[in-house]
């Protein structure tokens, strides 16, 4: 007799989809000739390389800071180091310059990159040659570029700058011999040597921006400020909090400026929290004592970073 009913078939598994291929699992054969090999191959020396010369220093600091060591005898003095960095009076003097550093360098090297990349957008013939231009900086060695401004900055009056302030009846001006203008000064050469990097960022965001967004704009008939209010701005939100996160990481761990330029000076206004680091380790030889606030500042820095981070999710991702 012929059945009434089709047959059945099995019912899948559950959580798979009826037509669901089933998948065999990978062994390590599979892995190496679907080029898993090749791909560990190419990828150990960046992996070696980043284990030996950052991650093994960082787990390293950890025993080094609870010791006191001159790397011939070592002495555990638990945390004694960071009750001394604490204690020392010149650790509010470095955090207060510290900061005073990265609010005159966001204010004063933050927009400036993205102006530039705005102007360089808005070339077409001289956009190549510009953006050379604005990058050049970015190649000369920082140490000769300290100089070379530590130059600039020569207190005399035939000094560059001040002969420059001198077309305007101005001057002169004692700049990095001044407690007042150095740090500004130190800021000035900071922001010159480093904006050509975030510039040709920034200008890379705005080539991908919409073109028909542009001509929307103007045929709503918003300016040039809104334009970039609007239109410009949104579209650069994701690149411009990740280089402000990476901007004020950099700020806060400034350290070859101010020690070519002014050594702390004059009066320890310039000093920063990596300078006396340094002076610890090198110049009294407290290994421990620099470990110490390396590790205190590294804290600082994460939970700033965590805390920026949590401040600028909604806006980031809205």
């Amino acid at each position: 007799m012929i059945p009434l009913t089709a047959p059945t078939r099995p019912r899948p598994a559950l959580g798979l989809p009826e037509s669901a291929p089933s998948r065999r699992p990978r062994g390590p054969i599979q892995w190496v000739r679907r080029g898993g090999l090749t791909t560990l191959v190419f990828f150990l020396p960046m992996l070696l390389s980043f284990g030996l010369f950052s991650w093994w220093p960082i787990l390293r600091s950890l025993p080094l800071s609870v010791q006191r060591t001159n790397f011939l005898t070592t002495q555990w003095v638990g945390l004694e180091n960071f009750t001394r960095v604490l204690n020392d009076p010149l650790l509010v003097t470095a955090s207060l310059n510290t900061l005073w550093f990265a609010v005159l360098a966001l204010v004063i090297g933050f927009p400036v990159p993205i102006l530039f990349a705005v102007v360089i957008a808005e070339l077409r013939r001289t956009r190549g040659l510009a953006s050379v231009l604005v990058y050049l900086p970015v190649i000369f060695p920082p140490v000769v570029a300290v100089l070379l401004w530590k130059a600039f900055f020569d207190p005399s009056p035939t000094g560059v700058l001040n002969t420059a302030l001198r077309w305007f009846g101005l001057g002169p001006l004692a700049w990095l011999n001044d407690g007042d203008l150095a740090m500004p000064s130190i800021v000035l050469q900071a922001t010159w040597a480093s904006f050509g990097t975030a510039t040709i960022i920034y200008l890379a965001t705005l080539m991908g921006v919409q073109t028909e967004l542009y001509d929307a704009a103007e045929t709503d008939g918003a300016g040039a400020f809104r334009r970039f209010w609007h239109v410009t701005l949104p579209q650069m939100r994701g690149v411009l909090l990740v280089m402000l996160l990476l901007q004020l990481i950099g700020t806060f761990q400034v350290f070859t400026e101010p020690y070519i330029m002014t050594n702390g000076g004059p009066e320890n206004r310039t000093v920063t929290i990596l300078m006396l680091i340094y002076r610890y380790a090198f110049v009294s030889g407290d290994y421990g004592r620099a470990t110490a606030l390396s590790l205190l500042l590294a804290v600082a820095l994460s939970a700033l970073s965590w805390i920026y981070l949590r401040a600028t999710k909604r806006w980031s991702t809205s």
